[in-house]
């Protein structure tokens, strides 16, 4: 790990966290940090991965034939916007190109911020289903405040962005 000591003593000297009550688990916590961050991140991207593959693919994926068509009736029956077409295929890059961006850490803080604004209009589609377990928006509103989380913090220690040494 490249956590250096002057780094370590400026964090642990924080006067606003709150003391540990088992102060030996503090170094262990700073050493982990942008591990278990950059786990989370990687983690995320392949979950909607799994979303963006299928419609890249034409696989079916749950109860849908066709996710790619069934976005399209989403966008443009429940969600009223034009260019229902180009909406989808958006859709799909996002959950596809952009999720693999985002597990990559390479321009996360775009892709987490556009992949927040999907969540808020999948929200919106399904927020009469709020409670159900199919077709709920549980899924979308823990991946939107996952992606929000991502957007604000960035890419992290270990990632594309980091190594290049810029984002957004």
């Amino acid at each position: 790990m490249d956590l250096d000591t002057q780094e370590l003593d400026t964090r642990s000297a924080d006067a606003t966290a709150p003391k540990l009550i088992i102060p030996q688990l503090g170094r262990l916590y700073l050493l982990f940090d942008p591990v278990s961050y950059a786990v989370l991140r990687l983690g995320f991207g392949i979950v909607l991965l799994t979303h963006g593959l299928p419609k890249v693919l034409g696989h079916s994926h749950g109860s849908m034939d066709n996710p790619l068509a069934s976005s399209m009736r989403l966008i443009d029956s429940r969600l009223h916007l034009p260019a229902a077409e180009m909406l989808a295929y958006f859709v799909t890059f996002l959950e596809s190109g952009g999720a693999l961006c985002i597990a990559l850490g390479f321009m996360t803080r775009i892709f987490a911020a556009m992949i927040t604004f999907e969540m808020i209009g999948i929200c919106f589609v399904l927020a009469p289903a709020w409670v159900w377990l199919d077709k709920g928006m549980e899924y979308p509103v823990l991946m939107g405040l996952l992606a929000l989380h991502i957007a604000f913090k960035g890419a992290g220690r270990y990632s594309i962005d980091k190594a290049i040494g810029r984002e957004i």
